[in-house]
């Protein structure tokens, strides 16, 4: 290969002479949905591990309950916990409408478009192990897409059943009763209501589990950066280029 020859080509040699793989990066989760992600994700951790307390308490201690105030503390770092969650989503549903596309995804899935569709049942292929190569998307996957706005219903339920049994507490002039004590019309024992709360917060673990492992699978081998993007905000795709 001559000088002039060599010149006209593009792309990184690797150590042999071949052209490496190629790495195109697109800027895709803006600071605001980062930061929204992390809070929201280290308070429903808070929020699992006190719920998880708060339906099957640790043994009570013997003594005066003032000198012993454990459950308090355990209450009042789900309730901070909540409201945080409750708060950055409020945020969160602000952004969508001022941040980039992706910032609107998860909010609004095409459902009715075809070629979504499509890639929801291929992408099911793809985790299934079914097919051998993976679909690369700037944003989320039809799969993920789907995932993450169920997620979200579940979340907007977990707000205000949690506020509806928490106003049981406040008072019925609360405010809290105010904007979700109609959910005792269709619970109107309670008890019935803490059982969806607690199946509620079960569901969010099993979500998490499988958040976490498709992150690392489609890391792995789909050859596009998942983990490294929320942080950065870049997705990065990793394809073997050859002028």
């Amino acid at each position: 290969m001559n000088p002039t020859e060599f010149s006209k080509l593009q792309g990184p040699l690797d150590a042999e002479g071949e052209f490496a793989a190629s790495r195109q990066t697109v800027y895709v989760y803006e600071t605001a949905v980062r930061l929204w992600h992390w809070i929201s994700a280290l308070a429903i951790v808070v929020l699992c591990v006190t719920g998880y307390l708060i339906g099957s308490p640790p043994p009570s201690v013997p003594g005066d309950a003032s000198d012993y105030f454990l459950m308090g503390y355990i209450r009042y770092a789900h309730f901070s916990a909540g409201y945080i969650v409750a708060a950055a989503l409020c945020f969160r549903f602000y952004w969508a409408l001022v941040g980039n596309r992706y910032a609107r995804q998860i909010f609004f899935p095409p459902v009715f478009d075809r070629l979504w569709q499509w890639g929801l049942l291929y992408e099911l292929k793809w985790y299934l192990f079914m097919v051998n190569t993976p679909k690369k998307y700037i944003g989320h996957n039809p799969m993920a897409n789907a995932a993450m706005s169920s997620f979200l219903l579940v979340l907007i339920f977990m707000i205000w059943s949690g506020l509806a049994l928490y106003s049981q507490g406040a008072g019925s002039d609360s405010w809290q009763a105010v904007l979700a004590g109609w959910l005792f019309f269709f619970f109107p024992n309670s008890q019935d209501l803490h059982t969806w709360h607690h199946l509620g917060m079960w569901s969010i673990v099993v979500f998490v589990v499988i958040h976490i492992y498709a992150a690392v699978r489609e890391d792995i081998l789909s050859r596009q950066s998942m983990i490294s993007s929320i942080v950065s905000g870049e997705r990065v795709f990793r394809d073997d280029f050859r002028h």
